[in-house]
């Protein structure tokens, strides 16, 4: 029997005695039995569970002397109060009857008990071994007016709806509900019922007016018809939707059945039939077959209406799709390879040359070859995606393209495991299908810009696929079973190499893209962009003509780059304005001049550093490199009475301020060799900038300019204007190689140096230079700074010389 669900009993269960127990008037003694988070109520029949030791006692003690026991909840609840006392419990209780009590086997007590009266705890007059208080009943008022009629039927109302919409209340909870004719024992039986909190059921207790607990009631019946009719709400419409299911699922069955006494087959049935039949005409791997085979096979035995029906097609479709064996072709003449690359690219002679290498093995040892990996390093616009898809029209290969910029998760290469939903192969697997063949030319684009977060490092998952050891069985995460890559020619984009980890690096063939010079700009605008550029703006019958000082101007003083990019889209801005005259019925532009291209495209926005007009005290040019090319880079020192302070200024990077220390420190340990007195450093501030604050500037190849700048500051010795230097300097004056020359001689030749100071371990690097840019330069060698000075100082008795006007670039067009 649920006795937490039948409040009332037949009272042949108590002692009538007890029920109607008679009390001395005032305060008088009886035990009191602390609750834990339980109320009982006057009127009800209350199961508890007893087991703390006093209580125990408690019970046989009232049981065995006939005391009275008022039952009073606890209202503080802390690990270290084993009993509570007088301070943690409430004040107002309940007097109770215990019908029967029965042991349980854990030591504890179960009884049955109901509830008497109200009674309010006077005093405590015994704690040991149980509690003992002086109580006293508390009146209760309650009256019968039309208005509390109204309540009592609206709560009976709202107490019929909850008992229909509850799972846990019977069904005679009502019935006894409405057997009561009094506001306090209706609401006291209504909070019995519900299932409200500790402090909720006290608070009912405490209320001693019957109309205003009523009230009360009805506000937590409004608040649990709420809670109900939602469930009631959310349960149907779960039923109405497993209900939908199963009646598609009945419906599709019989359609099944009534299409295969007609003949005909459902759609599912004829995936199924083209899937079979595509296993069967399409040549696969032995283990791809068997692995394609299984998964067909679980899915004929499943229910068009299973979950993982879509799971199984998905997957079949790209094992079914991806070619396995399927290739190109390859067109090995090398004639034709070379005039395919000559006619969409000038220059890049080392690019070309590794290609017609590549395509000469596998002329000679096609089976021997292994999978080549190239890493094409250079600028922006410099050709470096282009020349990709030259290669494979060379090859007669499909040309695919993956750029992986900003590339953070190492699922978007290996692909996501089928227990996700949505899982797909990653960009490797689906480019692969995409070429169609096993041997196309895959192009890896912005390979320096991938990234990493807490998703993984797709940089450590591509290492299998760039290694040739490795990527003929390369594995996807969702196909699971090997793929081979290995016949596929990689070729991977980059501008730097320093964000490519050193394992990735190591397994690719670098081949560096430097920028182009000023006349090969010329030669491949003149080439192809002009070209192009009339062609996509419909001025054919009609082109302007761009002469050699157009360009130039186009190139210096609109454009700074290395590749050709912007210089395109300024050619393709001139050509639109010679397109709106032509559409205008204006007089067309046959000619674009210095004047037409200032007038359409505004003033140079590039000043270009120059050489000094003259010698100065104090001031070196020296040459830097950019990724946009080479450029002449002034170092300024000036000296200032002070305490022999070093200021450096100009957003010098650590490795530029580390060769400046070191440059100064040559000085200083070479001062007699220039008649300096060591007090003059203790007595004097020295201030090295370097113009142009904004860009930011780092490496050792400025230690020499810095070294020459700081000694003509202290000698008093002017500075050749003509003369240009780079190289790194050590503490005993010995002269480093650098990187970048071919960049900065180009930027030497442009503004009219005469002589360039190089160190002399960088005489290998001049085979790079064009022939055309040596014969302008005179080159000195130099191994140690006493080569340098003599290089780059005027001598104490020797007049400088003013300078030739050097305003224009070199007039050598020599393309050699």
């Amino acid at each position: 029997m649920d006795w937490d669900r039948i409040p009332l009993l037949p009272e042949d269960l108590f002692d009538e005695e007890d029920l109607y127990r008679e009390h001395p008037e005032g305060p008088f003694e009886a035990i009191i039995l602390p609750l834990h988070d339980l109320v009982v109520y006057p009127q009800m029949v209350t199961p508890i569970y007893v087991g703390r030791p006093p209580s125990l006692i408690a019970i046989e003690s009232a049981l065995k002397e006939d005391w009275p026991v008022v039952a009073v909840a606890q209202s503080v609840f802390t690990e270290d109060i084993e009993y509570p006392g007088e301070k943690e419990l409430y004040r107002l209780g309940t007097e109770v009857s215990i019908a029967r009590s029965i042991r349980l086997p854990d030591g504890s007590t179960s009884a049955i008990v109901q509830g008497i009266e109200r009674m309010r705890i006077v005093e405590v007059t015994q704690e040991e071994p149980y509690l003992v208080a002086l109580v006293e009943p508390v009146e209760e008022t309650s009256e019968i007016t039309p208005l509390v009629e109204a309540l009592m039927r609206a709560v009976l109302a709202m107490f019929e709806k909850v008992v229909q919409l509850s799972h846990t209340l019977p069904e005679e909870a009502y019935i006894y509900a409405m057997n009561l004719d009094e506001p306090g024992p209706l609401a006291d039986l209504i909070a019995q019922m519900l299932d409200l909190h500790l402090d909720q059921r006290q608070e009912i207790l405490e209320t001693l007016d019957a109309v205003e607990r009523l009230q009360k009631i009805s506000e937590h019946l409004a608040q649990e018809l709420d809670v109900l009719e939602l469930e009631d709400q959310i349960q149907t419409r779960v039923q109405q939707e497993v209900d939908r299911s199963q009646r598609e699922y009945f419906l599709r069955e019989q359609l099944r059945a009534i299409q295969r006494e007609l003949g005909e087959t459902d759609v599912f049935t004829q995936d199924i039939v083209r899937m079979r039949e595509q296993l069967d005409e399409v040549e696969f791997p032995d283990h791809v077959r068997e692995r394609a085979e299984e998964e067909l096979t679980r899915l004929s035995g499943m229910p068009s209406m299973a979950p993982e029906v879509g799971i199984i097609r998905t997957y079949l479709d790209w094992l079914l799709t991806l070619p396995w064996t399927k290739t190109t072709t390859d067109n090995l003449d090398l004639k034709h390879a070379a005039e395919v690359l000559e006619s969409r690219h000038y220059g890049l002679p080392k690019a070309k040359e590794r290609i017609l290498e590549y395509i000469a093995v596998r002329k000679l040892a096609p089976d021997k070859s292994r999978s080549t990996i190239l890493c094409f390093v250079g600028p922006p616009g410099t050709g470096k995606t282009s020349l990709g898809r030259s290669i494979a029209e060379a090859l007669g290969r499909e040309f695919v393209r993956v750029s992986l910029g900003g590339v953070r998760d190492e699922a978007e290469i290996r692909g996501h495991r089928r227990t996700y939903i949505g899982a797909l192969p990653g960009r490797i697997i689906q480019t692969m299908r995409r070429a169609g063949t096993i041997n196309p030319v895959f192009m890896l684009d912005e390979i320096d810009k991938l990234g990493q977060d807490f998703r993984g490092d797709p940089s450590s998952a591509l290492l299998e696929v760039l290694d040739p050891e490795q990527n003929h069985a390369f594995s996807d995460h969702y196909l699971e079973i090997p793929y081979d890559l290995s016949q596929a020619l990689f070729i991977t984009t980059a501008n730097i190499l320093d964000t490519i980890p050193p394992a990735l690096e190591d397994r690719m063939e670098v081949i560096e893209f430097p920028g182009y010079t000023d006349l090969e700009k010329m030669e491949i605008a003149r080439r192809f962009l002009i070209p192009r550029q009339v062609d996509l703006n419909g001025i054919i019958s009609n082109p302007p003509h761009f002469p050699d000082k157009t360009l130039h101007q186009l190139i210096r003083g609109y454009t700074y780059e290395a590749g050709v990019r912007n210089l395109e889209r300024e050619i393709g801005s001139l050509c639109r304005k010679a397109a709106r005259r032509l559409a205008e019925d204006k007089r067309p532009l046959n000619t674009i001049s210095l004047q037409t291209v200032e007038r359409y495209l505004g003033a140079p926005r590039y000043q270009h550093e120059r050489l000094e007009q003259q010698a100065q005290i104090g001031l070196a040019m020296g040459m830097a490199w950019t990724p946009n090319g080479g450029d002449l880079l002034p170092v300024e020192v000036s000296l200032v009475p002070g305490k022999g302070s070093l200021t450096l200024t100009g957003q010098m990077g650590d490795v530029m301020q580390e060769s400046a220390q070191a440059a100064y420190t040559y000085l200083r340990s070479h001062a007699d060799e220039w008649e300096i007195d060591s007090e003059t450093f203790e007595k004097t501030d020295i201030h090295i900038h370097l113009p142009e604050g904004a860009i930011p500037k780092d490496g050792p190849s400025g230690g020499i300019t810095i070294a020459i700048a700081l000694i003509s500051a202290f000698a008093e010795v002017p500075v050749r204007h003509d003369v240009t230097m780079t190289g790194e300097i050590t503490l005993r004056g010995r002269v480093l190689p650098v990187g970048g020359l071919k960049e900065k001689l180009l930027a030497a030749h442009r503004a009219g140096v005469r002589t360039v100071i190089l160190p002399k371990r960088n005489d290998r690097d001049l085979q790079e230079i064009p022939k055309n840019v040596l014969r302008t330069l005179n080159l000195v060698l130099a191994e140690n700074m006493e080569q340098v000075l003599e290089a780059a100082l005027y001598d104490a008795v020797e007049e400088p010389e003013p300078p030739p006007d050097s305003t224009g670039p070199a007039p050598d067009t020599d393309l050699s």
